[in-house]
């Protein structure tokens, strides 16, 4: 008699089997595209191009540079609004670069297809 479904000779089921191989090939592949995008850097200006920054896939700064037209000791809020658009943007593009990774992972489910 043939057999049909059932375990394989590790005690799982087949399905199961091939269920572990994806999430391990998975997890593999996450912790690639990690080591990847942890390297990668992410630039946004703000201010007209006066104010640019950048950060890496971690989300740590990495440089900002200023024009010296930004800096006016008369308007310090103009300054500290530019920074914070410019660095909160290219956080957006880290967090934006991280969950595309995941979507190309998952194939759209948002996890493992089970």
């Amino acid at each position: 008699m043939a057999k049909r479904g059932g375990f394989n000779g590790a005690g799982m089921p087949n399905n199961m089997g091939n269920i572990m191989k994806q999430a391990q090939r998975m997890q593999r592949q996450m912790e690639e595209g990690q080591r990847e995008l942890e390297t990668k850097e992410f630039t946004a200006t703000a201010g007209g191009g006066a104010v640019e920054v950048t950060v890496n896939g971690s989300k740590e700064l990495l440089n900002i540079k200023l024009a010296e037209e930004i800096v006016d000791p008369e308007d310090i809020e103009t300054l500290q609004d530019a920074i914070m658009v410019a660095v909160n943007d290219a956080m957006r593009q880290a967090d934006q670069a991280t969950q595309a990774l995941m979507g190309n992972l998952t194939g759209g489910f948002g996890g493992f297809p089970f």
